[in-house]
């Protein structure tokens, strides 16, 4: 690692994996979705994919709360997936999410915050602060551009996802947060692989950015196509 240990673990992650973060941030779709070009379908379609990254964070949590690595960040007020089923109620009708069905990139995403979560805490660690610190930052102004594009009611059906009900000053609990990084007990080694699975977490999401952004431009190319 480049930087010297008395780095904080917080500013170390943040600052080693700032270019998969705004290359993930600065995807064509996100642009092209908040800017309403390919319909509020794309906003749903994107939710309905992010169901099931969240399912696969929050399912594992429970055998995960013991634990001295990731124990201290499962907060239930982080907690996503009952207002994902909301927002997909609201978008697709209630009952539809029985039909969903991840995309390739949805599911490799998937499947490794699963595979971290059973084998590797510290791996588990990596991929919660991508989405959860995310969610909590970046994520509020897809919200409010959301409600703008499509009409949604303030902070309600449509982006309850982003509506953090349980956390009364963000900026506070975002600042405890990263003292929990600061505080990881895991040794400099672990921490190099902890930067690079964080890395690796936004490698994924541009996947599926990338992947949401084809789907979305076949259907241009043959309206007739699903």
């Amino acid at each position: 690692m480049d930087a010297p240990s008395s780095t904080p673990f917080s500013t170390l992650i943040r600052t080693a994996s700032h270019a998969q973060h705004t290359e993930a941030e600065n995807s064509a779709f996100i642009g092209d979705m908040l800017a309403g070009r390919l319909g509020v379908e794309a906003y749903a379609l994107y939710t309905e994919q992010l169901w099931f990254v969240y399912r696969a964070l929050e399912e594992q949590a429970d055998a995960l709360v013991g634990d001295p690595v990731a124990g201290p960040f499962l907060r239930t007020e982080l907690r996503r997936v009952p207002e994902l089923e909301r927002d997909l109620d609201h978008l697709r009708g209630p009952g539809r999410r029985a039909a969903a069905v991840p995309l390739p990139a949805t599911a490799a995403y998937a499947a490794r915050i699963t595979e971290v979560a059973r084998e590797w805490p510290a791996g588990y660690v990596a991929h919660h602060y991508t989405r959860y610190l995310g969610d909590l930052s970046g994520g509020q102004i897809i919200r409010s551009t959301a409600e703008k594009t499509w009409g949604f009611t303030r902070k309600g059906d449509g982006v309850r996802f982003y509506v953090f009900e349980g956390i009364g000053n963000p900026a506070a609990f975002k600042r405890e947060y990263r003292e929990l990084l600061d505080a990881l007990p895991v040794d400099d080694a672990e921490k190099e692989r902890v930067v690079d699975e964080c890395r690796r977490a936004f490698a994924l999401n541009t996947a599926l950015f990338r992947e949401l952004g084809d789907h979305f431009a076949r259907r241009v190319e043959d309206p007739l196509s699903a």
